[in-house]
């Protein structure tokens, strides 16, 4: 079962683990569980997802109850209207205290939405929360560091926040697409967990029917507590 963080008669908030897909796609035909069908038959009513997390990704994620509430809320996440997202993610090296990382990104051939630009404007706040060392060889160096970032997306584009942090050359720790498949073997065996290390851990918006803010939240899984002791409970 799904673990829900919020319900009332217009929207479900559950809290997705990862490696879990929110629907059905031809991008990953041999999966067959879904959050969309597992929300719908837990609840025993029709769900429509209002945004979407990649399939690596867990934390918040959003439905309607209703194709009216699921219309107007999918137009302002589009839009990014009126919400704030804040995300958690384990990167390769020491990142600045905080920052702004302002790319654009080109649209990805396989983001299905039609009449976009192809190069759209793209904005992620991020703050370091903690500096680890992992006894892992680095190059000429004998440990890797590696850092908890919180991150902020300004803007809602196709895997921007993966995209943003291989930018900068931090990339994500678990991303096969964007990161270093050794380093990402090294990691996944040293903590004993194979992920993508990326978390939704906060989703603030307007309720859509009483204007009511909402603050849904889901917390880090024990999962991430194996990073201190993998580092030795040492840090910055």
């Amino acid at each position: 079962m799904l673990t829900i963080l919020y319900r009332d008669d217009y929207l479900a908030a559950v809290d997705k683990p990862p490696g879990l897909l929110v629907h059905r796609t031809g991008l990953d035909a041999g999966e067959t569980r879904f959050a969309l069908q597992l929300l719908r038959d837990q609840l025993g009513r029709p769900v429509w997802p209002v945004h979407r997390l990649d399939k690596g990704t867990s934390g918040v994620l959003l439905f309607a109850l209703d194709a009216d509430t699921a219309r107007a809320l999918g137009q302002r996440f589009e839009a990014g209207d009126g919400l704030a997202k804040t995300y958690h993610a384990m990167v390769r090296g020491w990142p600045p205290d905080a920052g702004t990382i302002a790319h654009p990104l080109r649209r990805l051939p396989d983001d299905q939405r039609t009449g976009r630009e192809e190069v759209q404007d793209a904005r992620t706040r991020y703050q370091t929360i903690e500096r680890l060392t992992l006894p892992l060889p680095d190059g000429r160096f004998a440990s890797q560091r590696v850092a908890r970032v919180a991150l902020h997306p300004e803007t809602g584009r196709r895997h921007q926040l993966r995209r943003h942090l291989k930018h900068i050359a931090h990339p994500i720790l678990g991303d096969a697409t964007h990161g270093k498949g050794p380093l990402n073997r090294a990691v996944a065996a040293l903590i004993g967990q194979q992920r993508l290390w990326l978390h939704a851990t906060r989703l603030a918006l307007a309720h859509p029917v009483t204007g009511a803010v909402l603050a849904i939240e889901a917390p880090l899984g024990p999962e991430w507590a194996l990073w201190q002791a993998a580092a030795g409970g040492g840090g910055d």
